[in-house]
């Protein structure tokens, strides 16, 4: 199996594109650390992926640097990193608070960055590993009310060219840039709009979440042996077209 001896951590495991990740690369051979805020649902869901493989969960909150610390300790020596957990609230800029403002940037762009700077040593001490992180196609394009999630997925988009530079060349660090995904999660946020975005993509129509995990899981991959910087756009051509 491809992913055998080696290690995953998928940040916002428990649930949608994290949880259809960390189903494959468990299947993949992967031993496979979930983590998430909601302590049942991580639980549950580490039950539920327990006929993949080795699955565990440990709770995190990604806008707290004690407890990302405390996930990078928990976790050890990782070999694959998902970057997947964010924030992702909608609100005009007339309309965005602060504190709701620190907390995205502090979930979706901090958070992984400190936890990548905690694991990726290993991985360049050991001269392999890969990085993928999950960003969205309101990185790139303007998308009323996403104003503060889409900034913050843009840097973290950033941050994967700056990554692939700095850890080459022994570790990959690459972005999936999915369109919109009916997850429960996204459901929670942006309700039912999200079927009016996808109406007017190429494809016409909503993404599965196992449709990205499957991009994501090829990253993570030695089929993705010659990639690194490059984000994947599983979007329905929304950027392309």
């Amino acid at each position: 199996m491809e992913f055998e001896n080696q290690v995953a951590l998928i940040t916002g495991g428990t649930a949608g594109i994290g949880l259809e990740t960390a189903r494959r690369l468990a299947r993949g051979g992967a031993e496979v650390i979930i983590s998430g805020r909601d302590v049942t649902r991580g639980e549950r869901a580490a039950d539920e992926l327990a006929e993949a493989g080795r699955v565990r969960f440990v709770p995190v909150d990604m806008s707290d640097t004690d407890s990302v610390a405390a996930l990078a300790e928990q976790a050890g020596k990782v070999d694959i990193l998902v970057n997947n957990a964010a924030a992702f609230p909608t609100a005009t800029t007339f309309e965005q608070d602060i504190a709701g403002f620190d907390r995205v940037y502090a979930t979706n762009v901090r958070g992984p960055y400190f936890l990548v700077a905690r694991l990726a040593p290993h991985m360049v001490r050991q001269r392999r590993g890969a990085i993928v992180n999950i960003s969205t196609m309101a990185a790139t394009k303007g998308i009323p009310g996403a104003s503060v999630y889409s900034a913050t997925k843009a840097a973290l988009a950033s941050l994967t060219r700056t990554w692939a530079a700095e850890f080459a060349p022994y570790v990959r660090v690459n972005t999936v840039a999915p369109g919109p995904t009916r997850t429960e999660g996204v459901l929670v946020e942006w309700g039912e709009s999200i079927e009016d975005l996808a109406k007017v993509l190429p494809l016409a129509r909503t993404a599965r979440a196992e449709e990205i995990a499957e991009a994501v899981v090829f990253l993570a991959s030695p089929k993705a042996s010659y990639m690194t910087g490059a984000t994947i756009s599983v979007d329905a051509g929304a950027t392309a077209i």
